[in-house]
């Protein structure tokens, strides 16, 4: 126990320590005489002299944002583990006692997925149980589901049971190591600022356990502690069902589909979706239907990576004739596409590809079913700034709504629900990184009830000898052809990101913006960071700006459009770039060279990766 002698020894010599700092020993004293393999992880680390390493675990603090936590399970205050889980918990709890006076009459939900990690003693149900008794120890009801469930399943319970928010536990795509701690405010959305703030604040000050913090045991004999599942099950899928609008064709329908969950949770679900829609079941890749937080099939447990992830479920729809692959990620609420082509060849579709199909395909069926020629003025659609403007292209020939977001469901999710609250339909929003808002009854991404839907517009478009692929061309030709293409660059160094960003604010002097990228010239520059735009009357951005993340985009004249972005929860530089034709235009060769030749332009002028050491996305 060297750690824990030496956060005593350094208690006792009062006025060296800083009241902060001597909360923190204390908190890990207890959490090793909790958890003696968290103890054993550091005295191994102290045992072999690793300084770094320790620095690293135990010298700042996670950051707690509007998307919660995500860290790697193990021992310190930079990483998730029970005392962290407990900390950020109480903080959370604090805040909500002060925000809702109800609270203990409605209460929260806490969901979970099947990740762990076994050297920390790690997992997201024992997470899960720590911040449910954190709760029931201040007296306010806990709906713990007693299973493993998709991350859409806890917005849609907090707002099918009016709960004041909502906690899921999952690292989503993120690598075997990580973990997470997402939060849903009363809204049915993933909290956005401030309350971010004042969560972060809270958690400041209540780092020491509450007595009752780690009494797990006792929190699920607690009268105050529901299981919600199979109510949640039920009216989940019978929630669905009001976007099933050709059931007769899907009891009938021969398209042979193939699923994977990606050892993740979404494999019954996805099961249960299809059955709700009188779809065939899809097959299921054996080796990957079942939770295993090991991952041990996949590089990444990330669909969006494309074919690297698809390999076991091509080779199933090969074996069995099936021509489509649908792919969830781990917590289920993304949703990827592949279709084999008359080559034999699979195309993957990208997100923007699949937002493009299922904004259509939902829009068709509500234009279908409503007679009222004056509805269509209060149906809405989103996507974020970085996603595809084909929605923007469909709403202004069809007449109903579009507008775009900052980049993230919690934003989407958000407007969304303001839209609603006017007596308006949202009747889907995507982003880019394969998430799709299907149905407004959850206001987040969910991979569960896109992928049925999903299923009934690829059974429909069989029966007009139309595929995926052909359906995308003839909706570009309707609309206009818009081509994307995203990538991302790894960079460790925040110093390279700051000096990357910088240099294009101040390109040719102080404060100013290139004016062109090789031969394409730059009609307009909004900056998200600084929260200048030029196409703007008085330079100010219209969409809300952030300091604490960098974001960049670039209008070019020949109708492309570029945003450099870093990531929230991965060390990323992000592009996203598409070309945007109008109807009519469909000289598809060109527009992909443009859009190639653009793309390599903005790499070598912009994100200058040899000069900045990045490294390139891993193919």
């Amino acid at each position: 126990m060297f750690v824990a002698c030496l956060s005593l020894s350094l208690i006792k010599k009062g006025s060296e320590v800083s009241p902060r700092l001597k909360i923190t020993y204390v908190c890990l004293f207890y959490c090793f005489l909790q958890n003696p393999k968290t103890a054993s992880l550091v005295q191994d680390l102290v045992k072999k002299g690793a300084v770094d390493e320790l620095k690293k675990c135990f010298s700042s603090r996670m950051e707690f944002g509007t998307a919660g936590l995500r860290a790697a399970m193990g021992p310190g205050i930079s990483c998730m583990n029970e005392l962290t889980i407990i900390q950020t918990t109480q903080g959370f709890c604090r805040y909500l006692e002060q925000s809702f006076e109800n609270l203990k009459e409605r209460g929260v939900v806490i969901g979970y997925d099947a990740r762990a990690h076994p050297p920390s003693g790690g997992d997201s149900k024992r997470f899960a149980s720590l911040a449910a008794a954190v709760f029931i120890s201040r007296e306010i009801p806990v709906y713990l589901f007693s299973d493993i469930t998709p991350t859409p399943f806890v917005p849609f319970t907090v707002s099918h049971m009016s709960l004041c928010a909502g906690i899921m536990v999952t690292a989503s795509h993120n690598p075997k190591q990580d973990n997470g701690y997402k939060v849903y405010w009363e809204n049915g959305a993933q909290i956005v600022s401030p309350h971010d703030k004042g969560i972060a604040k809270a958690i400041d000050e209540n780092l020491a356990p509450w007595p009752e913090s780690w009494n797990t045991e006792e929190a699920l004999r607690s009268s105050l502690l529901k299981d919600p599942f199979q109510e949640i099950h039920t009216e989940y899928f019978k929630t669905i069902q009001k976007h099933c609008h050709h059931r007769e064709i899907n009891k009938s329908s021969g398209v042979k589909i193939v699923h994977t969950s990606v050892h993740g949770v979404g494999h019954s679900f996805v099961q249960a979706a299809f059955k709700a829609f009188d779809l065939h079941p899809p097959y299921a890749v054996e080796e990957q239907k079942d939770p295993d937080p090991e991952f041990p099939t996949v590089k990444y447990p990330n669909p969006e990576e494309g074919e690297g992830v698809l390999t076991l479920s091509f080779a199933l729809a090969d074996k069995e004739e099936a021509s489509v692959v649908l792919a969830n990620d781990p917590d289920a609420d993304r949703l990827a596409v592949a279709e084999k082509q008359e080559s034999g060849q699979w195309q993957v579709f990208t997100g923007n590809e699949l937002g493009a199909l299922l904004g259509w395909w939902i829009f068709s069926c509500w234009k279908k079913q409503t007679t009222d020629a004056e509805a269509v003025k209060k149906v809405h659609m989103l996507s974020s700034t970085v996603s595809s403007k084909i929605l923007r292209a469909i709403a202004v020939k069809e007449g109903f709504h579009f507008e775009e977001t900052l980049t993230g469901f919690k934003w989407m999710g958000n407007r969304a629900k303001e839209i609603l609250d006017r007596g308006n339909t949202v009747l889907f929003a995507f982003e880019e990184a394969i998430g799709y808002m299907c149905s407004s009854s959850v206001l987040d991404k969910d991979g569960v009830s896109a992928a049925a839907i999903a299923g009934e517009m690829i059974s429909y478009l069989a029966t007009k000898n139309t595929s995926l692929s052909q359906q995308l061309t003839t909706i570009y030709i309707e609309y206009g052809y818009h081509l994307s293409k995203n990538s991302y660059f790894i960079c460790h160094d925040q110093n390279v990101i700051r000096s990357l960003f910088e240099r294009l604010r101040n390109f040719s002097g102080q404060e100013s913006y290139p004016t062109e990228c090789g031969r394409f010239s730059i009609a307009a520059v909004r900056d998200l960071t600084t929260g200048y735009d030029s196409n703007q009357p008085n330079h100010k951005a219209i969409l809300p700006t952030s300091r604490s993340s960098q974001m960049i985009t670039f209008t070019f004249s020949n109708g492309g459009v570029a945003t450099m972005r870093t990531s929230g929860t991965e060390p990323k530089i992000k592009y996203y770039t598409e070309l945007c034709a109008a109807p009519g235009n469909s000289d598809v060769t060109h527009l992909k060279k443009e859009l190639d030749d653009l793309v390599n332009a903005i790499v070598e002028n912009f994100f200058e990766p040899v000069k900045n050491k990045l490294q390139p996305k891993p193919e």
